[in-house]
């Protein structure tokens, strides 16, 4: 598989713990317009999947409308952890606990054609595929890149402060 020949699909899913009209949620609502506009802006993004509204905080996955889906394809490896670690969306990435239910394996990864873009229903059985048999070529997690620095440096970083 060449590099340039591909791009990197992420999704993940998040859990409220409110309903988005709640007061409790205001600051992430409120903040999910910026965030993405910020993603677009990022060298290496590509594409999301959004709706009329601008977002798929309206979508629904797995038949829970408190599911919200996250879909995007990025150039490389480099470009997705640029924009979650050393952007904005970091500061209210750290802060998920109090807007969302903890979900084991949220997220996966998966290498597209360029020019290709997954829909929800490809999404969902990559997720659903790295959560019953584990990481593969087919799908993955930041585990399971090499390269993955910044996550690997962010993980670190949770990992001691939950022993201070």
């Amino acid at each position: 598989m060449t590099k340039a020949a591909y791009h990197l699909a992420q999704f993940n899913i998040a859990r409220t713990r409110y309903p988005l009209d709640d007061p409790r949620m205001a600051e992430f609502v409120e903040n999910v317009e910026r965030v993405n506009g910020l993603a677009e802006k990022i060298e290496g993004f590509v594409w999301r999947l959004q709706d009329e509204s601008g977002h798929a905080m309206n979508m629904t996955v797995y038949d829970d409308p408190r599911i919200l889906p996250n879909l995007a394809v990025w150039e490389n490896v480099e470009a997705l952890e640029r924009f979650v670690w050393q952007t904005l969306h970091r500061r209210f990435f750290g802060r998920r606990l109090e807007w969302f239910e903890p979900i084991e394996t949220p997220l996966v990864l998966w290498w597209v054609s360029v020019g290709h873009r997954p829909g929800l229903t490809e999404a969902v059985a990559r997720l659903d595929h790295l959560r019953a048999r584990g990481p593969s070529e087919h799908a993955f997690g930041w585990e399971s890149i090499p390269g993955a620095q910044l996550w690997k440096a962010a993980r670190s970083e949770r990992a001691n402060e939950h022993v201070a």
